[in-house]
């Protein structure tokens, strides 16, 4: 047992204790758990130990006791959401093979319960606020963590995420970090110290270096998609063009030629054996959808299939596309429902930044509505080419996103203020 089991299994232990009173805390260590997966970085039980089940659990005790409870339905996407959740259930269940599907279908209902969960629970700005923190700073640790790597390494070497999670993969975890620099830049605008801002550049920086580090020919383009939505939608749309700038003086020169090498392969699809095996899977799953109207449940990936619809080869492969793994495992309407979720949500972001912008107490929700939709074109640009459909980065986004429109609909600065000059 060493030193980092002991003190993150305390950490772990006493916050569950504390979530049993405070709901909200459950919720948070949830978020950490989950996201960060810090326990894949210990050395001994830990490592392997039920950490995601115990935080979620202390979660659910934590909104059993609590009476500082809401429905959790508090927005158009949370609706879609929920019809979508049951729409994967009953083709879970319409699957060839439900007992070989449980597996995924179980991983992906706990992350929709939990996000429920988080609804019914996180209410006020500080609980918002909390999460965000939490939430995003997880992820932006551990994107630090590989820009240092890449860094250091000048660029030799991929960088990878935490073993055994949704983004253990260098594609997966470059899009996890394309998409948390905007809400990171978000993060940024809510300090006031100087050492806190400068600090939190840096860190933007290096989830950049890390995100191209990753040898990622999807976080390429993703990048480039964000990049640009980044600047239209900022405040500081000059600082923000001259920081893009640093961050390509910077990485340009340091890149390899390997890594040239293979980001010369985007424009050069048809002779990638890669490439043209997504092409392939993409071709089964629209075969999968058009003749099986709940589409094929959890995974389209059966040889069958891919003799049947392969157009280029019959050897089975991943989807390797958010809409293309939805479409060919939910068939149209579980597709329709996925984009109807993504659409909705980017709309409600936009109200934000319309609608809050005009008073100082509610500036902060339409930063977050502006970063969020940054956020958004990120996981829409770079997911087409990753299986990261049951990801539960976005989710939480939107979670975020609806949570402040509830916030600032529901006038709760004013009725705070009211109550202070009482």
């Amino acid at each position: 047992m060493s030193s980092r089991d002991i003190v993150l299994g305390i950490i772990i232990l006493v916050a569950g204790l504390y979530a049993l009173r405070r709901a909200w805390i459950g919720v948070l260590l949830w978020a950490w758990i989950s996201t960060m997966n810090p326990h894949r970085f210990a050395w001994g039980f830990l490592a392997s130990a039920p950490v995601a089940a115990f935080s979620a659990g202390v979660a659910l005790l934590g909104l059993a006791f609590t009476k500082e409870r809401r429905s959790p339905f508090i927005g158009l996407p949370v609706t879609i959401l929920a019809l979508f959740v049951v729409w994967m259930t009953i083709s879970w269940l319409m699957s060839r093979d439900i007992s070989e599907e449980y597996w995924t279908w179980n991983r992906s209902a706990k992350i929709y319960l939990m996000i429920f969960v988080t609804l019914a629970v996180l209410q006020t700005k500080e609980h918002i606020m909390a999460f965000a923190w939490v939430l995003i700073g997880s992820l932006a640790v551990l994107g630090a963590k590989g820009g240092f790597f890449t860094l250091i390494t000048l660029g030799n070497y991929r960088v990878w995420g935490p073993p055994d999670t949704f983004i253990a993969g260098n594609n997966e975890f470059a899009l996890a970090l394309i998409m948390i620099i905007p809400l990171v830049y978000f993060l940024q605008l809510q300090v006031t110290r100087k050492m806190w801002c400068h600090t939190l550049s840096v860190v933007i920086l290096l989830c950049a270096v890390a995100a191209l580090g990753s040898y990622s020919r999807g976080a390429l383009v993703a990048i480039v998609a964000m990049g640009c939505v980044f600047w239209w939608r900022s405040p500081k749309k000059g600082e923000v063009a001259v920081f893009i700038f640093l961050i390509a003086i910077v990485m340009i020169p340091m890149l390899p030629e390997q890594w040239w090498g293979r980001m010369d392969t985007i424009s050069e699809y048809q002779t990638d054996a890669s490439a043209m095996g997504r092409i392939n899977a993409w071709g089964v799953a629209w075969g999968v959808a058009k003749h099986h109207f709940f589409g094929a449940g959890m995974s389209y990936q059966y040889p069958d299939y891919f003799l049947l619809y392969g157009k280029y080869e019959a050897i089975v492969r991943a989807a390797h596309s958010i809409y293309f793994e939805i479409l060919g495992n939910h068939g149209f309407i579980g597709l329709l429902l996925f984009l109807l979720l993504w659409i909705t949500t980017y709309r409600e972001a936009g109200w934000l930044m319309r609608n809050a912008r005009g008073d100082s107490h509610t500036l902060w929700a339409a930063q977050l509505g502006a970063m969020a939709q940054v956020s958004l074109v990120g996981y829409a640009v770079g997911g087409a080419f990753l299986s990261l459909g049951y990801f539960d980065l976005p989710y939480n986004i939107m979670v975020l996103v609806v949570m402040a429109k509830k916030w600032v609909t529901s006038g709760a600065w004013q009725s705070q203020e009211l109550s202070q000059k009482i």
